[in-house]
């Protein structure tokens, strides 16, 4: 059996940040639905950064000029123009939120979409954003992990108490629990000039993650990941089995550039990645309109078919 018979591929609108183009992007998801496709993925900022103000910030390709859509507001719209493709926070910057109220946004996404929403999540890099939100940039780790356990209290059980470090719930709910009970939530890590994160972060996927979508990606001139995110790969699996997980059940998903390859080069190349365990992969077209990206979403189809 081919691989693209057996994985499952995500598609992103991160290229319409930089575009002013709704209604293109609404036609690029409906036009994924129509084609197959599994999932969708809507980047998250909040705030937008005026760079030029901020010589020492991180490298960011996203400024004040982004158009960042709230993720959580834009999967609610588009449940009801939907009915198959599920819908992918890519990544939330968890820290940044108030828990209970994530849990109630997804939860509310869930059901009116009838069971699509899939949290992926992660730790945030920009500092500047963190103040904005007015949370604590330099004990973010800390706070997600512990984030990740009142999510899934709040989306399974009918009244919750918990008291953490970061959060105090006194015989609290949210209702309606979601249809999906826990809704996943996939873990992203690593940044795109360093991709493998470290083993801290790795060893926290395999504890707690339902799956992750790290920024591998094949280097030019090689058909498979290098030496290094295979390694990482391996520790995460590790980890899920050293907390009593299956790392089996630990879900994969990597990304994937296919404009320009061939129908025989984009075939061996994904068997490779489905090879290391990921059952999913994430097309990533780099387009410059609309329009390029949406003939994008059908050229690939019909290569693979």
């Amino acid at each position: 059996m081919k691989a693209h018979q057996v994985v499952k591929y995500a598609v992103n609108v991160n290229q319409f940040t930089h575009l002013n183009d709704f209604d293109g992007m609404i036609e690029f998801v409906k036009t994924a639905e129509a084609n197959g496709y599994d999932k969708v993925r809507f980047i998250d900022h909040i705030v937008g950064v005026d760079v030029s103000q901020q010589p020492g910030m991180v490298y960011t390709p996203y400024t004040h000029k982004s158009n960042f859509n709230e993720v959580f507001v834009l999967m609610g719209y588009l449940s009801a123009m939907t009915s198959r493709i599920k819908f992918v926070t890519g990544v939330l910057g968890l820290p940044q939120r108030q828990t209970a109220l994530v849990a109630k946004q997804a939860a509310q996404v869930d059901n009116l979409s009838g069971g699509r929403m899939l949290l992926g999540a992660g730790l945030g890099y920009n500092e500047i954003e963190f103040r904005a939100m007015e949370t604590d940039f330099k004990k973010r780790a800390r706070r997600f992990e512990e984030q990740l356990d009142v999510l899934r209290m709040l989306w399974t059980q009918e009244i919750v108490k918990f008291k953490g470090d970061f959060h105090d719930l006194d015989h609290v709910n949210i209702y309606p629990l979601p249809i999906q009970k826990p809704i996943p939530i996939w873990i992203g890590a690593g940044r795109t000039e360093n991709p493998v994160p470290p083993d801290t972060v790795l060893t926290r996927i395999g504890r707690k993650g339902d799956g992750w979508c790290p920024l591998f990606q094949i280097a030019e001139g090689q058909d498979t990941l290098d030496a290094a995110a295979q390694e990482a790969i391996v520790k995460v699996g590790a980890a899920a089995q050293e907390a009593g997980r299956d790392p089996k059940s630990v879900e994969l998903e990597l990304g994937y550039y296919p404009i320009g390859k061939s129908k025989a080069q984009i075939e061996d190349q994904i068997a490779n990645l489905h090879a290391l365990g990921a059952n999913h992969i994430h097309l990533r077209f780099t387009c410059k309109t609309a329009r390029e990206q949406i003939d994008s979403l059908k050229w690939f189809q019909d290569t693979i078919s």
